[in-house]
């Protein structure tokens, strides 16, 4: 694996993959805030194809904007980064589909959220995220379903930023690429008892 905008400190041991932030890093361009930030930390491998990519992090959040979580990348213009992002004094489940202009959805993370699981599929252009609830039965929840133009490769790993400030510690655990999950966002259910007639 091979890093963009390798940080200031790293290292791994035992299957973990420690990072402190450089200061004021991020990656987002131009919706609403106006500038252009391609200097937030990716360790990323390139992978061909349709693919499902999975890991688990967790961060010491405390400033507005400190992120962590995985992205893929196509190129400076066109990405895609999802994970836990801090804002209005709390983590949040973020995604940031960046196609020319970012967009940007978030919705609220549990309360006291620890280690986090993390799915993304490709599948052609749709780009399928997903989260796993930390103590919870393992199950995934979609978070996003976007859009990401065809490309032969694209690199796939852990990131994180921290916009405000330097410092931010993050840790990520079991990155793996494999191949791509089913394409079906609703497995068929279980079928309802019906009342007698």
């Amino acid at each position: 694996m091979e890093w963009l905008n390798e940080p200031p400190f790293w290292s791994e041991a035992d299957g973990v993959l420690s990072v402190i932030t450089g200061e004021k890093t991020d990656f987002w361009r131009t919706t609403h805030y106006g500038f252009i930030r391609d200097d937030g930390h990716l360790r990323y491998r390139e992978v061909k194809g349709d693919f499902t990519a999975e890991l688990s992090f967790m961060g010491t959040y405390e400033e507005l904007y400190d992120q962590a979580g995985m992205m893929v990348r196509i190129d400076e213009r066109n990405w895609l980064k999802a994970g836990i992002e801090f804002v209005d004094r709390r983590q949040m489940l973020s995604v940031v589909v960046t196609r020319d202009f970012s967009d940007w959805s978030t919705a609220p993370a549990p309360a006291g959220t620890g280690w986090v699981g993390l799915r993304i599929s490709r599948h052609g252009a749709a780009m399928r995220v997903e989260w796993m609830e930390p103590g919870a039965p393992p199950s995934y929840r979609l978070m996003r379903l976007g859009y990401l133009p065809p490309a032969p490769v694209v690199k796939v790993g852990p990131m994180c930023c921290s916009p405000q400030r330097g410092g931010f510690a993050v840790r990520f655990r079991d990155f793996r690429v494999g191949q791509p999950i089913s394409s079906e966002l609703h497995p068929a259910a279980a079928p309802v008892n019906q009342p007698p007639p």
